[in-house]
């Protein structure tokens, strides 16, 4: 359970109905195939020690008295299993009421009972034919000889792991409008079970999928959902082990239609981290009894699906969706800029690469939305000591196909006057030799834009921004930055999205952009290539756009970024080369703040902004000693 992962199993024996002994039998073998596989909490289906389909034989003392001597075998064989379990059976106590409960064990304790709240008696279901509501339960019943908690307001706390703590609900809790999930979360629960026997009907599994995702989302949870399956009586319903793990709205695991066991690890620390994020989350809002345990802290392998672009669209179905969500969040942030200046014209510095390329793109659309005639939008392409033909064309491309106005300013004589002035020599290709060229280039755009009565688009990205890739006071500034919450891996999914949609002329232009290397084009080309390659300089983008997920969005320690790292771009990367960069990261990411602390106007698009206005808000003289120590022990 390192990182505060814990690795959570929802179980599907296969059963006999009202067979106890057998039932025993099969979920004392699927906990121990849990367990054996590192399982630290497990959830068994709701009514699974007797069946959930037993009708009027659950008011037989026969089957109750089956059901308890089950439990206690259960409890004996399992004595060594260093497993947080919770199953399902019938439980009656001292006042003759029967309750649909969740037993909870570990290592053949009985640590308490939790009562279902919402007993469903409409449609095929008829439970209020047998049991009574457990919502005003809290007592002590007598079960496997001894006394037991009986209450719906328990949680089970891992004393090992403090963000590790479990509540419970059962089926039909899940689907009323009052769940007991809300209050166990607000209480401090951040893993939810739910014991269920939810029946299959044509469209079902959809709106139960939607259901266990959105219950963990409006709870900031991981939810384990335990379905019954096999082995439960036909006579008018199929049941078909549905079962799912979910973790704050994303589907980490599912299984449809079998028995067995569905496994994955949640993460209680990114749970905790959201947490305390979100200040309208009313932790402690309920009151519930808390009963300690302790486990084994493991350190499972991770099997959970962690993507190594986490800015890009996981789903292929939804890409066109996603990405025009995103081009229009962009241009709707541009357009209002422009009719509340009453600019008559849009600025880009247009260089043939892949930024520019994305914010005339954003930009055009701005002006469809306006209605305004593209011909406003001034493309300038300002050729200098290290341009190659090839950008140099693709801008000029690009532009006529957008029906855009184009400029070129060529600044190489401004920028040796400059040197000239400041004493520069021309050989000298130090940090000034670069920076002058960027300036120099923001000057013109600025001053055309104040010539046109317009605005100055920016271009840089949200990954530039993280690093300081920028020169202060040069592309660093514009009037709106369209880009400037898009990292550099999203930008190139959207040009790319662009060119397979438009096709033709512009498309194949928009293709030899994305081949052409990332490169500010600042020092002189080599036998008319490129000669300056970003990535070479700073690192990849595809990691430190990973590392900016990770150590921004969710506050995870550098060690915990790097175990993710490895994990998701599986041996893609060394662990040295992984833990060179991300040294590289975070001595930029502390050092380059104060390029972000006066950053221009720009649309937040994704979960993930550097504005020091909006989402990231740090001194620009921080220490970031605590970070990089820890680096430095992961050697």
């Amino acid at each position: 359970m390192r990182d505060g992962f814990v690795k959570v199993a929802a179980g599907t024996p296969k059963i006999r109905v009202a067979d106890c002994d057998y039932n025993a039998g099969q979920i004392i073998a699927l906990m121990r195939e849990a367990a054996a596989q590192g399982v630290k909490v497990l959830a068994l289906p709701e009514l699974c020690v007797t069946g959930y389909t037993c009708g009027d034989l659950f008011l037989q003392p026969t089957l109750l008295d089956g059901a308890e001597r089950a439990l206690g075998r259960i409890l004996e064989e399992t004595r060594e299993l260093d497993m947080l379990t919770a199953l399902g059976m019938p439980v009656r106590n001292e006042d003759h009421k029967l309750y649909n409960c969740a037993a909870v064990l570990l290592r053949g304790e009985l640590l308490g009972l939790v009562p279902k709240s919402h007993i469903p008696n409409y449609g095929e279901f008829y439970e209020g034919r047998w049991f009574a509501s457990g919502r005003t339960c809290n007592e002590a019943v007598r079960l496997c000889g001894g006394w037991v908690d009986l209450s719906p307001r328990r949680l089970f706390s891992c004393s090992a792991l403090r963000e590790l703590t479990v509540g419970i609900e059962i089926c039909e809790d899940l689907w009323a409008a009052a769940s007991p999930a809300a209050a166990l979360a607000q209480a401090g629960a951040t893993l939810m079970l739910n014991l269920s026997a939810s029946d299959e009907v044509a469209g079902k599994a959809d709106y139960r999928r939607s259901l266990v995702t959105g219950q963990s989302a409006r709870c900031l949870c991981a939810y384990v959902y335990a379905n019954a399956g096999e082995g439960e009586s036909s006579t008018d319903l199929v049941f078909a082990g549905h079962n799912m793990i979910a973790e704050n709205g994303a589907l980490l695991a599912e299984t449809r239609l079998g028995t067995g066991l569905t496994v994955s690890e949640i993460d209680v620390q990114r749970l905790s981290h959201e947490r305390r994020r979100m200040n309208t989350f009313a932790a402690g809002a309920d009151e519930a009894v808390t009963i300690y345990f302790n486990l084994e802290l493991g350190d499972p392998p991770l099997t959970r699906p962690i993507s190594p672009t986490p800015f890009i669209p996981a789903d292929r179905a939804d890409r066109a969706e996603r990405c025009e969500e995103i081009f229009t969040i962009a241009a709707l942030g541009l357009k209002k800029r422009l009719e509340h200046t009453n600019a008559s014209c849009a600025v880009v510095g247009l260089s043939g690469g892949l930024d520019s390329t994305l914010a005339i793109l954003i930009t055009a659309k701005a002006f469809d939305m306006l209605g305004r005639n593209r011909k406003g939008i001034l493309a300038v392409t300002m050729p200098c000591f290290g341009t190659t033909r090839r950008t140099r064309s693709n801008a000029e491309i690009l532009a006529q196909e957008l029906g855009a106005d184009f400029l070129e300013v060529n600044i190489g004589a401004a920028v040796e006057r400059h040197f000239s002035d400041i004493g520069q020599p021309m050989d000298r290709q130090d940090v000034t030799f670069e920076n002058a060229q960027a300036r120099e280039r923001t000057q013109v755009l600025m001053d055309l834009a104040n010539q046109r009565g317009g605005l100055v688009i920016g271009t840089g990205d949200l990954s530039e921004l993280a690093l300081g890739w920028c020169t202060y006071n040069g592309d660093h500034m514009s009037m709106y930055a369209v880009n400037a919450s898009i990292p550099k891996t999203l930008v190139r999914h959207l040009v790319a999205w662009e060119a397979e949609r438009r096709g033709g002329a512009i498309g194949g232009v928009l293709r030899d952009i994305l081949d052409t290397p990332v490169s500010p084009e600042l020092l002189p080309p080599k036998d008319g290539e490129i000669a300056q390659r970003t990535e070479d300089l700073v690192g990849p983008y595809e990691l430190h756009d990973f590392y900016l997920y990770y150590a921004v969005r969710w506050g995870f320690p550098p060690r915990k970024v790097l175990r993710l790292a490895a994990y998701a771009f599986g041996g893609q990367y060394s662990r040295e080369t992984l833990l060179k960069w991300l040294k590289s990261f975070y001595r930029r990411f502390f050092s380059q703040q104060f390029k972000r602390s006066c950053l221009p106007d720009g649309p937040k698009v994704g979960s993930v902004a550097l504005s020091p206005r909006g989402d990231w808000r740090m001194p620009s003289d921080v220490v970031a000693n605590l970070w990089l120590d820890e680096l430095e022990g992961l050697e």
